[in-house]
């Protein structure tokens, strides 16, 4: 319900942002809309980040706002059965705060990632908390 829609990332298109962290890629003008454009792969410390023709940018509806995630591809689109939807294993040290939860579909195993939660975080700070 959050995701409005997905277009290809273009690296060139995005204004860079004085002082922001390295994870808030910039802005773009999207249909008079600035919106930044956030690389979550930067902000857990997955890899680092490479661009190609199978990069997208996801844009979401997120309380009051518009903000853009960048993402390696989009496969597919799934709808969960509640079921299949197992609880975040502790870690310990490792902070599992944004995750829903792990799922199951077919052979493949998905991390799913509380994005409202993760996008109104103060460590965020790209959405107002009083907007929710």
């Amino acid at each position: 319900q959050a995701a409005i829609f997905a277009f290809p990332y273009d690296v060139e298109a995005v204004t860079r942002i004085a002082n922001t962290p390295a994870f808030i890629k910039g802005v773009i003008n999207l249909r008079g809309l600035i919106v930044p454009i956030v690389d979550l792969r930067i902000k857990f410390s997955l890899s680092e980040p490479t661009y190609d023709e199978f990069t997208v940018a996801i844009i979401l509806n997120i309380g009051k706002r518009v903000i853009g995630v960048v993402v390696d591809s989009v496969s597919d689109v799934v709808s969960l059965a509640e079921d299949s939807i197992h609880p975040a294993p502790e870690f310990g040290t490792f902070d599992t705060q944004y995750l829903m939860g792990l799922a199951t579909l077919e052979e493949r195993l998905l991390i799913l990632l509380d994005i409202e939660r993760l996008m109104t975080s103060g460590e965020m700070a790209l959405v107002d908390q009083s907007t929710n």
